[in-house]
């Protein structure tokens, strides 16, 4: 009876309260503002850790990182970052190109998203950083021999790793334009040497959030359909 007890008075707090985990979950937010002093080794290797730790399928961990913390190497790939998403604008800006516009949307609707061709001026004139001052960034590429989805494996890597790093006081930003400077100039590529099977997935900027940032936000709830008992349920 007592074990009874205990079990639900548990029960009970835990369905009032979130769990630790669930925090850190519910109150990262994406940090885009950094101070200029680095993180320890040993909290990168942590993050790291977790990355690796992360399922997959077959457990074929299909990913790469690759860690910058050297301040010359980030601040060049941003400079090549910013060429590329200025050529690109000019590009854009061009009569010629109007009409095929919308066709580039809907053959890459995701990469063509109204969201990154907004960024991108912002991006060309220098009023966006590219990773906002952070003296750490995580390459995320993945092996395309990878089982099923690697895609996905490697995403469920870096969640982690921002996970991990948000339960140790550090601020992370998932940043893919990074992209942009690999596709531009392959002299990224031979200097990562990221050749045959590894391609480059996103990064993320890693570093101390300047002021305090986190804290749960509202979310739109999106559908959820729940069957239960032989029948659709009204949960959500």
């Amino acid at each position: 009876m007592m074990e009874n007890a205990i079990a639900k008075k548990e029960m009970n707090e835990l369905q009032t309260q979130y769990t630790s985990t669930e925090e850190v979950i519910l109150r990262r937010r994406s940090v885009r503002k950094y101070k200029k002093e680095q993180v320890p080794q040993w909290m990168v290797k942590r993050i790291l850790e977790a990355g690796r730790f992360a399922p997959s399928a077959g457990n074929s961990q299909p990913w790469k990182f690759i860690v910058l913390r050297d301040q010359k190497l980030i601040d060049e790939l941003t400079e090549d970052v910013v060429k590329a998403t200025q050529k690109g604008c000019q590009l854009l800006a061009r009569k010629w190109m109007q009409p095929l516009i919308k066709p580039m949307i809907r053959m890459k609707p995701n990469r063509f998203h109204p969201t990154p061709f907004s960024v991108m001026p912002l991006l060309a004139d220098g009023k966006l950083g590219l990773y906002f001052g952070a003296p750490t960034v995580i390459l995320i590429l993945k092996d395309v021999r990878g089982v099923s989805n690697p895609d996905l494996d490697c995403g469920i890597a870096g969640q982690n790793m921002v996970l991990a790093a948000h339960s140790m006081g550090l601020g992370t930003c998932w940043v893919g334009f990074t992209k942009m400077a690999l596709e531009a100039d392959k002299k990224w590529k031979r200097f990562f040497n990221i050749e045959f099977p590894y391609e480059f997935i996103s990064s993320i900027a890693l570093g101390w959030p300047s002021g305090n940032l986190d804290g749960m936000v509202p979310r739109q709830t999106r559908s959820v359909d729940w069957y239960e008992d032989g029948e659709k349920q009204n949960i959500y």
